[in-house]
Order: C-alpha cells, then sequence, then structure tokens
C-alpha cells in the first residue's frame, strides 16, 4: 500500500468534460471570473489584467493557450491565481476555468507518463496522467505550459502596476 508521504495535492478544474490538475502548492486563490484590462497587442490567449489584491495580475485563457476554442463564460467560470516557481522567480498569473472541481491527492503510483500517440504532438507540459473511473486527469506541468511569453508579460503587468 502507498504511503501518505508518497501523495501530493492537486486542484482540479475542467475544460469541456476534460479534467486537468495543477498541484495545490501553486494555486493562491481561485475567484469568480471578472472583467479584465485587455492588453493591446498581447497574444490571443492573454485576456488582460486584472487586480488581485492591489497587483495587476496577467490573465490567461487556458483553453486557448492549450488550442482549445474560445467559449463565453458561464456562472461556473473561474480564475485561478497562481504563483508558479520559474529558474528566477515566482510568475503570479491567473488562468481561467470553465469551472474548478475539487481538490485531491494522487499518490506517486497513480500517476503514468505522457502518453506515446506515434506523432510529433507538444506533450511537454504533461507532467503525467491519472487514470480514474470517470476517465484521466492531466496534471499541467505550469513552468513548461507557462513559457517565456508570460515572463514578459508579468514584467509589463509589474511596470502598468
Amino acid at each position: 500500500m502507498t504511503g501518505a508521504a508518497d501523495e501530493a495535492q492537486f486542484v482540479t478544474l475542467c475544460l469541456e468534460s476534460e479534467v486537468f490538475a495543477v498541484p495545490v502548492d501553486f494555486v493562491r486563490e481561485i475567484i469568480d471570473y471578472r472583467t479584465f484590462f485587455r492588453i493591446p497587442e498581447g497574444p490571443d490567449y492573454l485576456l488582460g489584467l486584472i487586480d488581485v489584491r492591489g497587483r495587476g495580475t496577467p490573465v490567461i485563457d487556458l483553453r486557448l493557450k492549450l488550442g482549445l476554442p474560445k467559449v463565453a463564460p458561464t456562472p461556473a467560470t473561474r480564475i485561478m491565481v497562481m504563483d508558479v516557481p520559474l529558474a528566477d522567480r515566482i510568475l503570479s498569473l491567473g488562468l481561467v476555468a470553465d469551472r474548478v472541481q475539487e481538490v485531491t491527492s494522487f499518490s506517486g503510483s497513480q500517476i503514468e507518463g505522457a502518453p506515446d500517440v506515434g506523432v510529433a504532438w507538444r506533450s511537454d507540459y504533461i507532467a503525467g496522467v491519472v487514470r480514474r473511473d470517470q476517465g484521466f486527469v492531466i496534471l499541467l506541468d505550469l513552468p513548461t505550459l507557462l513559457t517565456v511569453d508570460e515572463a514578459v508579460l508579468e514584467s509589463s503587468a509589474k511596470a502598468a502596476a
């Protein structure tokens, strides 16, 4: 039997019917969807800036970042305010999710590697996959998913604040 020390906690979120998870340690807070200040000439997945406790925070549409189609926000849409450790600093930003589901634990033995589909596709942002009765949960490697583009955007947000 796997011990509790081998477990890590994750926050699960949904984009359509797909379930993703991020380490709970990265999640500062989860807030209701709100309007934002648009940043001219930003990438399409950058929605803009919101004020989070007096700090300008860039907001990214996770659907667009992952290549999914844009949808209108619903009452269940949330912004996960994240503090993601990068090599040289902490990147603070908001990720928009269709809905946030739960906080759950996964043991190391439950986590499988990213699947090999036999063709070239960008899977470097997948930290692992967990099989559950309801389907799969994709564990996101946020430092890899959130590339230099977001680091530049955070610098712009600090300058604007």
